[in-house]
């Protein structure tokens, strides 16, 4: 997007800041770097090494990862049983994963609109939407701060739905204290590049249900199982007519697997497996970061004539994925569109965190229509999303600050 800056000024950056950068250190070098010189590239140990570190980290009793936070989305709306019919009520202001997953396994995806202040998924909205098709909520921690989880718990509950935490932005945050990982029926991560921690790709679900877990483990690895308890033959007593189905299995037939139900290629490899532990062990350093960084936009922006930040409840100490700022374009008299270009110009190259998922083609194809969720779209029409990550050095930070005032005039 080519665009002199304003007033044909010199930009405020001259080498560009972009609104998400991973950071990678010589110790997730190291870590890749050990895993091709091992023998193991994928289903090696480095799987079960950073399930078991996510489930210290988050106090769940159960991690499988998967190969990036939309397969984990699919695989949790398997296990909790969605199907043909069924309703999954989840937020618009999201990537469109959220709701997809509810298409994969042909249930239909019913969008409740957002909190005007923490734009967040609005519980009232939520029980508004419950119908007896209800079978799961996907609840989006948007930027990174915690849905109000206590009250999406009781009204999945009463719905007898699965709550399924869609915490992609949010690994690091605490709500009331307690890690996101532990506190919904499932909850699922997302490990792409501008994530807080990255395995390149990747991702994870978490749950405490044992049986949630085991169903888990099979969606994402063909339907396929080694594991007794799931076998079809060796709980049916049917040998299928063949001699090699005679009830010998575990130590006696160590090959003997069975497809029991029919699943993806979803498995991470050893090499992302072995970046994201190593990225997990600065997970509180990037927070702490990351926090600085909010703190000095929300006060520089905070009462500004124009802007609007997210306002965040008590109960989230939040590791933020995302800033995003709200320009009031009746007040600046300017469009998002002409904000944004400026922003561009000067440097400062800033997203979209989100259309609206209901107002894709396809979306609409399906019958969904504008005016569905006001407070989301009128949302979508002034948000930003600027620098946030834990590279940007103090005099980064400042620019953007600098660009921002510059672009709505401020001296």
């Amino acid at each position: 997007m080519e665009q002199l800056a304003i007033n044909g000024g010199t930009p405020v950056r001259e080498k560009p800041l972009s609104y998400g950068h991973q950071y990678i250190d010589e110790e997730d070098i190291a870590a890749v770097a050990a895993v091709l010189k091992s023998d193991f590239l994928t289903c090696g140990p480095q799987i079960g090494a950073l399930e078991k570190k996510l489930c210290e980290l988050t106090g769940a009793k159960y991690a499988v990862v998967c190969a990036n936070g939309t397969a984990a989305l699919h695989i949790a709306v398997q296990a909790a049983g969605l199907k043909e019919g069924d309703e999954l009520i989840t937020t618009p202001m999201t990537f469109a994963a959220s709701a997809n997953c509810a298409l994969y396994v042909g249930a239909r995806p019913v969008f409740a609109d957002i909190d005007p202040d923490t734009w967040n998924i609005d519980p009232e909205r939520v029980r508004a939407a419950v119908t007896d098709k209800t079978k799961a909520i996907v609840a989006v921690d948007y930027t990174g701060q915690a849905v109000r989880l206590d009250e999406l718990k009781e009204i999945a509950a009463k719905a007898g739905a699965c709550l399924i935490e869609d915490a992609a932005h949010a690994i690091g945050t605490l709500y009331k204290g307690r890690p996101i990982g532990s506190i919904a029926d499932m909850t699922t991560f997302s490990f792409h590049p501008i994530k807080t921690v990255t395995g390149g790709e990747g991702g994870a679900v978490l749950t405490d249900d044992e049986g949630l877990y085991k169903k888990l483990l099979l969606f994402r690895s063909h339907g396929i199982t080694r594991d007794p308890s799931l076998m079809q033959r060796v709980n049916n007593g049917n040998d299928g007519g063949s001699e090699i189905f005679a009830g010998e299995y575990g130590s006696d037939c160590p090959w003997y697997y069975e497809q029991v139900a029919l699943g993806a290629n979803y498995r991470m490899t050893d090499m992302q497996a072995a970046l994201v532990s190593s990225q997990l062990n600065k997970l509180q350093r990037f927070k702490a970061r990351r926090k600085e960084i909010v703190d000095r936009y929300n006060e520089a922006f905070g009462g500004q004539p124009g802007l609007i930040i997210q306002k965040e409840i008590k109960e989230s100490d939040t590791a933020r994925h995302l800033y995003v700022l709200r320009f009031d374009t009746k007040t600046l008299g300017l469009s998002r569109k002409e904000i944004f270009r400026r922003l561009w110009a000067e440097g400062v190259h800033g997203n979209v965190n989100y259309i609206p998922v209901y107002r894709h083609p396809y979306y609409e194809a399906l019958g969904y229509e504008k005016g569905l969720c006001p407070v989301a779209e009128s949302l979508y029409e002034e948000i930003i999303s600027l620098p946030l990550y834990y590279g940007l050095a103090d005099g980064d930070v400042e620019d953007v600050i600098r660009a921002v005032y510059k672009v709505i005039g401020k001296n």
